[in-house]
């Protein structure tokens, strides 16, 4: 009874056996013939027999199935592509292994030529504003080859394009884990027929030249990303609201870049959405004094000033503003508001004395100097308006200051240049 139970056992595992080879060539033979469904058909009926086979018959499986998948992403399946990675994977697992690598050195060529179509798959989706895929596609290519880590930096760029930001973060981290620098050199020459300056590996680019078909080789260096990515991160923690995380990240990027205005700038906005305007106000100073030159710091740093109501340190920025650039509106026009903001700041005590003839004396007092403050700032956008006479927003605050000084005629004046 026992010997009867052992040939049953062993022509089960025979049959087994002849079902696997059995869709193993089936496989084979429709591949080979162009017809990857039904390569996939015949490989998922084989797979719940592949566990217990031998290192041979797993390798040529899981080979098969990784030529398989690839011709379905070939197809435009996108989702086949980890299917196929993981198959050529596992056929190199499996002869690493047993020690036998009849399938390895195809499976790696094979593996390279995924790459190479999933980057280019990728570059296709970036211009078609489909960023998500384009990212993952990218990460893809660096988890098969991760001493290409570019493929990673250009993955956390596609994240951030699409706003998919949790998964740029997770990409910009694993750039800095891995210490990447994106720097580099850049390997240029001229075509000399076409007088197009072209790209190429410094190999071929030198042999070019020897040839006499290029000439002007030029070797460009390219900088280092790490400030980028510091940078970007930073923004992510901000736009994510770890606001925390964001102020390390920035003083990290401005330790290691000092001179990058930008991050100033930037950790200067977060102080500000956290409602710190002394050390906003701390950093944009900083940040004028990096680029004297740079108007619309002047005018940020007057805009948090007037807003603390520090006035005369206002009209500083926005005066500075106006030395960079003269015809900057928003300048005159808030330089010019000072001055109102400061007038209407008279009018309380004004209207709180009485007919006494000290509380009169006080009154024109306090009467001229509302006018004077008034009339400067008139005096601001008239000037403005010599060199942008239709200015709508300078025509509207003026008409304001003089209907509030009394003064009809220019107020008049005023209204019909507004085509009132």
């Amino acid at each position: 009874m026992k010997t009867k139970v052992f040939i049953l056992a062993a022509m089960s595992f025979t049959m087994v056996g002849f079902a696997q080879k059995t869709e193993i060539k089936t496989a084979d033979k429709a591949l080979k013939g162009g017809d990857a469904m039904a390569a996939k058909t015949a490989l998922e009926s084989a797979s719940g027999m592949i566990e217990g086979a031998d290192a041979k018959v797993q390798a040529q499986y899981n080979f098969l199935r990784g030529k398989t998948y690839a011709e379905l992403a070939n197809g435009g399946d996108d989702t086949a592509y980890n299917e196929a990675v993981s198959s050529f994977r596992n056929v190199i697992d499996i002869e690493e292994k047993s020690g036998k690598s009849k399938y390895t050195n195809e499976t790696n060529q094979r593996l390279a030529k995924i790459t190479a179509d999933l980057v280019n798959s990728a570059v296709e989706d970036n211009g078609n504003k489909k960023f998500k895929e384009a990212a993952e596609k990218l990460y893809m290519s660096y988890k098969i080859s991760p001493k290409d880590t570019s493929y990673l930096y250009y993955a956390a760029s596609s994240a951030v394009n699409g706003a998919h930001y949790e998964k740029a973060l997770e990409y910009y981290n694993e750039l800095q884990e891995v210490g990447y620098d994106g720097s580099g050199v850049v390997y240029k020459a001229t075509n000399m027929e076409s007088g197009e300056v072209e790209i190429m590996d410094q190999i071929q680019r030198d042999l070019m030249v020897k040839s006499g078909t290029y000439k002007d080789p030029v070797d460009e260096k390219t900088p280092s990303k790490r400030a980028e990515i510091v940078k970007n991160t930073a923004m992510i923690y901000s736009q994510l609201g770890q606001d925390e995380k964001a102020l390390e990240a920035y003083a990290k990027a401005r330790a290691s870049n000092p001179d990058d205005v930008n991050l100033v700038l930037q950790e200067a906005n977060l102080h500000y959405k956290l409602g710190d305007k002394e050390t906003f106000k701390t950093m944009m100073a900083k940040a004028s004094e990096m680029e004297p030159d740079n108007a619309d710091l002047h005018y940020n740093i007057g805009v948090i000033n007037m807003e603390q109501g520090n006035l005369e340190q206002a009209r500083s920025s926005y005066r500075k503003a106006l030395e960079v650039d003269p015809n900057y509106t928003n300048a005159q026009l808030n330089l010019s508001t000072t001055y109102v903001n400061e007038g209407n700041g008279l009018i309380d005590e004004m209207n709180t004395l009485g007919n006494s003839r000290s509380d009169i004396a006080r009154y024109e007092e306090l009467k001229k100097k509302k006018d004077d403050l008034f009339g400067e700032g008139a005096k601001i956008l008239e000037d403005a308006l010599k060199v942008t006479p239709d200015n709508q927003g300078v025509l509207s605050q003026l008409k304001n200051i003089y209907g509030a000084m009394g003064d009809n005629e220019n107020f008049m004046r005023i209204k019909k240049l507004l085509g009132e």
